[in-house]
């Protein structure tokens, strides 16, 4: 089994790519070792020191550190990835929770249309892109022309985030739903 390796925009965040499916239907955040309780793979990364974030996507493992070197700790994500796979456990405890990640949204009813458009756009245009750098981004609410987004994997911290959400997303919906005035990180 040959694992790639991608760097990210975030300095603390490396993208590991097994060259199989790791999620069938959406992601999976887990900025904790209480949340990583979900998947034995996550739990093993956890157990390598200095990690401190799993973010499972389609095909795709974004795992972030809290100090080390990459070069010091790449072996023993590797070695981890690897063992999950070879062994044909499931990714996840409970199958059930695949892609479960509900979040509850907020709008007012009579920004319906909006809100579809807004999904559109970042189903579309924004998701794929952020996928590509080893995260997520994903549509939370949409109040007083406010657009709320949560960023997850290595979107989460990432010291270039605040310019992604300012300057790409804020762009190109105030382009297309002329009621957006800004975007903000929630």
């Amino acid at each position: 089994m040959f694992i790639q390796t991608e760097a990210t925009p975030n300095p603390a965040t490396l993208k590991f790519i097994p060259g199989r499916p790791v999620m069938a239907h959406g992601t999976l955040d887990m900025p904790t070792r209480e949340q990583a309780a979900k998947s034995s793979l996550a739990e093993r990364l956890f157990d390598v020191p200095d990690v401190s974030g799993v973010f499972f996507g389609a095909d795709f493992i974004t795992v972030t550190k809290t100090a080390g070197e990459w070069q010091q700790l790449k072996p023993a994500i590797l070695g981890a990835i690897m063992e999950h796979f070879m062994s044909g456990a499931p990714l996840l405890r409970d199958e059930q929770d695949e892609g479960a990640e509900a979040e509850d949204e907020f709008f007012d009813a009579a920004d319906a249309d909006t809100v579809a458009t807004i999904k559109e756009l970042i189903e579309s245009r924004v998701r794929p892109a952020v996928a590509g750098d080893g995260g997520d981004i994903t549509f939370r609410g949409f109040k007083e022309g406010v657009v709320y987004l949560n960023m997850k994997g290595a979107c989460s911290g990432c010291p270039s985030s605040t310019a992604t959400l300012r300057h790409g997303i804020q762009n190109l919906l105030r382009h297309y739903v002329p009621d957006v005035v800004e975007v903000r990180p929630m």
